[in-house]
């Protein structure tokens, strides 16, 4: 393969060039092909809007593992994602390895095919996801007679949810996390988790709408015995929830008691039954009522212990997550993952300075 001379490149592309391409007199295959495989890597997604119509750029090489692009004035990397990696919400990965927010026509850049970095390791630093978790929506009044720290304004939630979409956050499903605590699939720099605990009615009233202005995801976890209570969300608004697309409903146990806690004498096999049922029953409950598979748990109170890890396991559960406060690296563990609370005194600074998307690595 070659590169024509009169591309101006990149010296990032320059260093690339040299371990991507063949021989200096290996001729250019023709366009939309290179050594007789197709250009595509991944079938391209559905066509959605100019960002996520493929590209038409020419390939100047390529291995398994990446390939450089010269790309066209109308190219966007959505149009490049859509092209090479099967859909425009996968722009990220070329941004995020190039260093740009936008192609330069005639400015070669690199498509990496696989994940290069699937644990987010750098230099100094290694990446890390937080996962924010509220609880409620609403304003303190005296006449309502609740609110305090648990309690969002819908205005301040609005306000961080702009906040992240102006910023270039990435707001991932907690699912993702699965295959990047595995090692096998990278995520955007600044990727954030957004959850709800317990099942309060407040989060259909005013978080859906802010989710779907947005089109963030999240997820919602319930103790089952709530629901249907009295500011609790009922079976019709989770189902209307899980439709929209963008809320996962998980569990937060059976009766929100606090797992670690034995009662005086409470013996090991008495003790476990009370984990059983209190991990098997809301699964069971939500994947009667709605779509989709139970394998992520809020404990209630954050506390877990072995035994609970146990059954949680045994229970087929894969996520956990904990309100110990902080970012999630690749090696964090599955089932004890951190999850930063949100409070409803924090100011927009408080707000972003829990977004630890990155910890640095301290030489020895």
């Amino acid at each position: 393969m070659r590169i024509l001379a009169c591309v101006r490149v990149a010296p990032l592309v320059v260093w690339l060039s040299l371990l991507l391409l063949q021989a200096c007199s290996t001729p250019t295959p023709p366009a939309g092909e290179i050594s007789g495989a197709p250009v595509e890597a991944r079938p391209a997604a559905p066509a959605v809007g100019a960002a996520a119509r493929p590209a038409t750029g020419e390939v100047l090489g390529r291995n398994e593992r990446l390939l450089i692009y010269n790309p066209k004035p109308e190219d966007t990397l959505g149009s490049i994602a859509a092209r090479f990696l099967g859909g425009a919400d996968e722009a990220w990965v070329i941004g995020d390895f190039n260093g740009i927010s936008k192609p330069e026509a005639g400015q070669p850049l690199i498509v990496p095919l696989k994940p290069l970095n699937p644990g987010g390791v750098a230099a100094d630093s290694v990446q890390t996801v937080p996962i924010l978790c509220y609880h409620r929506f609403g304003t303190s009044t005296a006449t309502t007679g609740w609110g305090g720290k648990m309690t969002v304004s819908p205005s301040n939630f609005a306000a961080q949810l702009d906040w992240l979409a102006r910023n270039d956050y990435h707001v991932i499903r907690l699912a993702q996390l699965q295959a990047f605590l595995e090692g096998k699939q990278a995520l955007p720099k600044r990727s954030v988790v957004i959850t709800f605990d317990d099942g309060y009615e407040t989060v259909y009233r005013y978080a859906l709408p802010l989710l779907r202005k947005y089109n963030f995801p999240a997820t919602l976890f319930v103790y089952t015995d709530f629901i249907g209570a009295g500011d609790a969300l009922s079976w019709a608004q989770l189902q209307e929830l899980s439709a929209s697309g963008l809320v996962s409903v998980q569990a937060h146990s059976k009766t929100h008691r606090n797992l670690i806690e034995r009662t005086t004498g409470e013996p090991d096999d008495r003790y476990r039954q009370m984990l059983e049922l209190e991990a098997r029953a809301p699964r069971e409950a939500i994947e009667r009522k709605l779509p989709g598979s139970v394998r992520q748990y809020a404990y209630p109170y954050g506390d877990a212990n072995e035994m609970v890890l146990d059954v949680l396991a045994r229970q087929q559960y894969q996520l956990g997550v904990t309100v110990n406060p902080g970012g999630n690296a690749s090696y964090a563990q599955p089932l004890m993952l951190r999850r930063t609370m949100i409070y409803g005194d924090h100011d927009l600074e408080a707000f972003k300075a829990r977004l630890q998307t990155s910890r640095a690595i301290v030489a020895p």
